[in-house]
């Protein structure tokens, strides 16, 4: 099962995960934040700081905005790819 064990709040919007098969990957959210709705908390760096492993092994914020590993996953690999 993906779970993230691990979550570090980062400059610019971006978190670094570890994955519980060890893989760390540095996450750009910044697409995923809009001016309204509930990711506007985010554009707050004290907020942002605040992000959290939650108990399916996501990752999540106090507001309850939160991403899936396996989502987590999947932007992580995309991103990193070579083109």
């Amino acid at each position: 099962m993906e779970a993230i064990t691990k979550v570090i709040p980062l400059k610019n919007n971006k978190i670094e995960v570890v994955f519980n098969d060890n893989v760390c990957y540095v996450i750009d959210i910044s697409p995923f934040i809009n001016s309204t709705g509930m990711s506007q908390a985010l554009t707050d760096e004290a907020f942002f700081n605040n992000v959290k492993v939650d108990e399916a092994g996501g990752v999540t914020w106090n507001n309850g905005f939160d991403f899936c590993p396996v989502f987590l996953r999947q932007i992580a690999v995309n991103s990193n790819k070579i083109p």
